[in-house]
């Protein structure tokens, strides 16, 4: 949970400065609205005081909540600090390599590889900053991350150069409450459902600003279809069980692990032309990499096609 010392709410009332209301700060965080109303309110009974001044239009800070933010800041500034401080007492043959990426993104990629890595490096530190892609972006650019992993790399800078192995599919998960649902079937055959029929069912969606999220609205507006989306969440994961309970229709990567023995629900794979996910991993374009970065690269896209490959 969000702490009132949690490095989030910087981010989080950075958001809501720069946007002005909760709806457009939370879909650049990748989080719900209701989500950030309820940690910003949480924090606001924990320290017993207004934060957020909601008579103002664009949403600004109290003056007790700029006393707030301004001590954020200063935690963040202090553990920067203290981090560099720190430093000079690790061993001299230590190599640091940081990695930032989106916690929900790195529970599925990261022990793809870096256990792998880290059994024939033992000597090197990862450390791993989780944030929401445009802040990992900011930051690889100004040299304070190493490397940046992500998916579907045609939005960001052309001041990264990016790895990847190219784009993968995904699977429409059609509850036994759907129309479409055929029984005794768990994978149904390619090319006999429309996109346009699995778009006009009851619909459980990642929040606006992910990847997928941006492909499926795309789809809603080319075929004008006016969507009936029942629940939105930024854990991929949480709309994959939600969907497998028959609460409604949903599209999940195939990287995702799911079954395919449960009668419970049918598997329908998503032409590439239509939906496509490309993971990749990313540094800044003028970083010249040591060899032991270019080998966590490389394990990075071997360990991918592999997992893709087996599933």
């Amino acid at each position: 949970m969000t702490s009132i010392y949690s490095s989030n709410m910087l981010q989080y009332l950075d958001m809501l400065l720069k946007h002005g209301n909760y709806t457009k700060a939370a879909k650049d965080l990748y989080i719900s609205q209701p989500y950030l109303t309820q940690t910003i309110k949480k924090v606001e009974l924990e320290l017993e005081i207004d934060i957020i001044n909601r008579q103002a239009s664009p949403l600004q800070l109290t003056e007790a909540g700029k006393v707030y933010y301004h001590y954020l800041q200063s935690l963040e500034t202090e553990q920067d600090r203290f981090r560099k401080k720190i430093s000079a007492y690790a061993p001299q043959e230590q190599t640091v390599i940081r990695i930032g990426v989106l916690s929900s993104l790195g529970t599925y990629l990261l022990p793809l590889f870096l256990p792998d890595f880290l059994k024939k490096h033992p000597e090197i530190s990862i450390q791993i900053i989780e944030s929401v892609p445009e802040q990992t972006e900011e930051k690889i650019i100004a040299k304070e991350l190493d490397f940046f992993i992500g998916q579907n790399p045609e939005s960001i800078s052309p001041k990264l150069t990016v790895y990847s192995k190219g784009p993968h599919g995904y699977y429409a998960v059609i509850p036994k409450t759907s129309k479409l649902y055929q029984k005794n079937q768990t994978i149904l055959k390619p090319n006999t459902l429309s996109i346009k029929q699995l778009l006009q069912e009851p619909l459980i969606l990642t929040t606006r600003g992910s990847a997928i999220r941006r492909q499926i609205d795309y789809l809603l507006q080319k075929f004008k279809i006016k969507p009936t989306i029942l629940l939105e969440s930024n854990n991929i994961f949480t709309i994959l069980e939600l969907a497998k309970q028959s609460v409604g229709l949903t599209f999940i990567p195939e990287s995702v692990r799911i079954s395919k023995l449960d009668g419970t629900y049918n598997i329908y794979s998503m032409p590439l032309e239509l939906l496509s996910l490309d993971y990749f991993i990313a540094h800044s374009a003028d970083k010249t990499m040591r060899p032991i970065e270019k080998e966590l690269v490389d394990c990075f896209l071997d360990q991918l096609a592999i997992d893709l490959k087996t599933k």
